[in-house]
């Protein structure tokens, strides 16, 4: 969808546009997700003795974790383009939080797997972010502004290692309860995804031209029917389904450590909880930078060469993710498994920022679908991944090993990427008549 109103620049400290407005706004909702959906992650060494789990038990529960969200997000891809992104989101963050604050209710293996497969559909909300702020943005920094909504977004995957340690050793020390603590603690994130919700529905817009509900009244978009034919011809095209499995080789690997990360450090280093959970907390505080600079790169590449551009750096960065996760699997003493945790973080996050520096063109008419498809790759991968994380043949160090393997062959399908010359003239012809309406609208009026 091409709307006049995208914006050409990202102020950040302001709020008084609609596309600032609504950067603000999904990423700040979408990192509260994170505290949702993998609040219970750092707790999972006290949940483990009050359920008395097992190896195979949590790998089928970090499994669920993700499996649920690969069908939400290619649902929500095609709500977005049906019914908007402000309905979507508004409604997936206040369903969402039903199952975050009832997890405590669960009493067994199977009950706890059980929430935590329902809690997975809160991932989806990555898709209404992306697609949020592609519409928003023009093709100058529609790279940036993705790469920074999720990535500081998925900065909530970090700050939940830490945070929520903290949240439940001050609830024990209130109930003196471990079994009881975990299970209240989980109610804060809900809470927080209620009152999202809430903020979603009544300071945001569907596009920057206002709903969609009165731009399809007014004939200034398509009807919602062609949602429908919009998601098969995203199924229909093959640089889909590559960027698919390229998502999950970098954001699929992302879901995997947030959910091991504190546990790792836990049992492979002798950390306790909080200091495991600090250690793996600065995963995901690369965030703060790491995607917005995959994104910033993505968008410089595509002004020099082109999209091309952005699918080589994608390449050459995701090359670099597997190298590092390899090297990171190697390590033994604490400080070498530190410094080549976020060496890796760097590099992942800013394949993450890469790859959502391409999405948004390659099929305009089918952007939801798209950013569905490719986003539920990412919990594709983290499933695949999880079934090395449960085998109690491979020890983690080596299921590491084997997943930066796989990460290094993936990047070979960047050559699957392809845009045609009309594409890349369209590409750069919309940038040119953004940046123009742009200057023409900072021009000072006449008396």
């Amino acid at each position: 969808m091409d709307f006049k109103g995208k914006a050409t620049k990202i102020s950040l400290f302001s709020f008084s546009t609609v596309p600032m407005r609504t950067f603000h706004i999904t990423w700040f909702a979408f990192f509260l997700c994170f505290f949702g959906w993998f609040g219970i992650a750092p707790l999972m060494a006290v949940v483990r003795e009050d359920l008395g789990l097992t190896k195979e038990q949590i790998g089928n529960t970090i499994i669920a974790s993700v499996a649920i969200t690969v069908v939400a997000r290619l649902a929500v891809g095609w709500l977005c383009d049906r019914i908007g992104p402000r309905r979507a989101y508004t409604w997936l963050l206040a369903v969402g939080a039903v199952p975050v604050m009832s997890v405590g209710l669960a009493d067994s293996y199977e009950t706890f797997l059980l929430f935590r497969l329902a809690i997975g559909a809160i991932g989806a909300s990555f898709v209404i972010t992306q697609y949020h702020t592609s519409v928003m943005f023009a093709p100058n920094v529609v790279g940036t502004a993705n790469a920074t909504t999720a990535g500081w977004g998925n900065l909530g995957g970090g700050v939940t290692q830490i945070a929520m340690p903290l949240l439940f050793a001050g609830v024990v020390g209130i109930v003196a309860d471990e079994a009881l603590g975990w299970r209240l603690a989980m109610v804060v994130p809900g809470l927080a995804l209620l009152g999202a919700s809430a903020l979603y529905w009544n300071f945001t817009k569907d596009s920057p031209d206002g709903n969609y509900g009165h731009l399809r009244a007014t004939g200034e978009i398509a009807s919602a029917k062609t949602a429908d034919g919009a998601f098969l011809r995203a199924c229909a095209d093959r640089r889909v389904w590559a960027l698919f499995v390229i998502y999950g080789a970098c954001f699929g690997v992302e879901l995997t450590i947030n959910n091991i990360a504190a546990l790792y450090f836990h049992d492979n280093f002798g950390l306790g909880l909080s200091a495991a959970g600090l250690v793996a907390g600065l995963f995901g505080l690369m965030n703060v930078f790491a995607r917005t600079l995959g994104g910033i790169v993505g968008d410089r590449w595509g002004l020099r060469w082109g999209l091309r551009g952005r699918v080589r750096f994608l390449g050459t960065i995701l090359l670099l993710e597997g190298a590092a996760l390899m090297l990171f699997s190697q390590q033994s003493a604490l400080p070498l498994a530190i410094g080549t945790l976020i060496l890796f973080s760097l590099c992942v996050q800013m394949s993450e920022g890469a790859t959502y520096s391409v999405v948004p063109f390659v099929n305009r008419k089918a952007l939801g679908a798209v950013c569905g498809i490719v986003g539920a790759g990412g919990n594709a991968g983290a499933v695949a991944a999880g079934f090395l994380f449960r085998s109690a043949g491979m020890a983690w160090p080596q299921a590491l090993l084997v997943l930066g393997a796989a990460v290094t062959g993936v990047s070979a399908l960047v050559f699957f990427v392809r845009f045609s010359r009309a594409d890349e003239a369209a590409a750069a012809l919309e940038t040119s008549a953004r940046l123009v309406e742009a200057g023409a609208a900072a021009l000072p009026r006449a008396a």
